[in-house]
């Protein structure tokens, strides 16, 4: 998902240092953290007709909410969260987030934009060959950061519950020691906002509720933003907000 280093090292000073990149506290609490206006995103449907998987989506989110996107299977929620991550790139519209738009950045401003935002999908993508604390800290690896990475994704792994289990394999893990994983492999680099496509799709109730607290806690601990694309109602009911989406547009 990031960028090679020769990208990250031509990125150009951005023009407002609000937003991820610039760390907390820098938006004005009088504006959204995320805003998007008139988002389209149209895929090819293969049988010649277009699919619209984006239609003029409009939306505000508010710095700390946890918002739940949902609707059936194609209503385009998972395309809007790849959308506000920059892991798509829209037909047309906008998404500012923090004071910085996003859909203006060149592609170096990109490479640094996703690695200030938290990503956790639903089939977790742990590495199978490092260990917990190596996937933890992959985001980071290629990049000059100024904290201790080592030391960091060891708290991380601690704060997820896993302290002890740094030095396991994927493969030796559960579903949701995985994806607690993937939780604080997220928060390695202090995002503001966090993305999370599906993030219980895979696990058992009693696995899936602990990511959600996990997540809850981030929010009550550090204001952290929290958009989440799910089918699943127990993570509907634990969300401060509900977008629902059919047809690529908010219903």
């Amino acid at each position: 998902m990031s960028a090679p280093m020769d990208e990250a090292a031509e990125a150009e000073p951005p023009r407002d240092r609000k937003g991820p990149a610039a760390g907390r506290g820098s938006a004005s609490r009088k504006d959204p953290l995320v805003e998007v206006s008139g988002l389209c995103k149209t895929y090819d449907g293969g049988s010649g007709a277009p699919v619209r998987a984006c239609d003029e989506v409009d939306l505000r989110i508010e710095e700390g909410e946890t918002v739940a996107l949902t609707g059936p299977s194609g209503s385009g929620k998972s395309t809007l969260l790849y959308l506000l991550g920059a892991l798509e790139q829209p037909d047309s519209g906008t998404i500012d987030v923090a004071g910085q738009r996003v859909t203006a950045m060149k592609r170096a401003e990109l490479a640094a934009y996703r690695r200030r935002v938290g990503f956790v999908f639903q089939r977790f993508h742990l590495l199978p060959a490092l260990t917990a604390l190596d996937n933890v800290i992959a985001p980071v690896l290629p990049y000059r950061v100024d904290f201790d990475r080592r030391a960091r994704a060891r708290e991380l792994l601690a704060s997820v519950g896993l302290e002890g289990r740094e030095e396991s394999l994927p493969s030796k893990l559960s579903g949701g020691q995985q994806q607690r994983v993937a939780v604080a492999r997220a928060l390695i680099g202090d995002p503001r906002l966090i993305l999370a496509d599906e993030p219980t799709g895979n696990l058992d109730s009693r696995a899936g509720e602990e990511v959600l607290d996990l997540l809850a806690g981030l929010r009550d601990r550090h204001g952290t933003t929290v958009v989440l694309a799910t089918h699943d109602p127990d993570v509907v009911a634990r969300c401060d907000r509900v977008v629902q989406l059919r047809d690529g547009r908010i219903a």
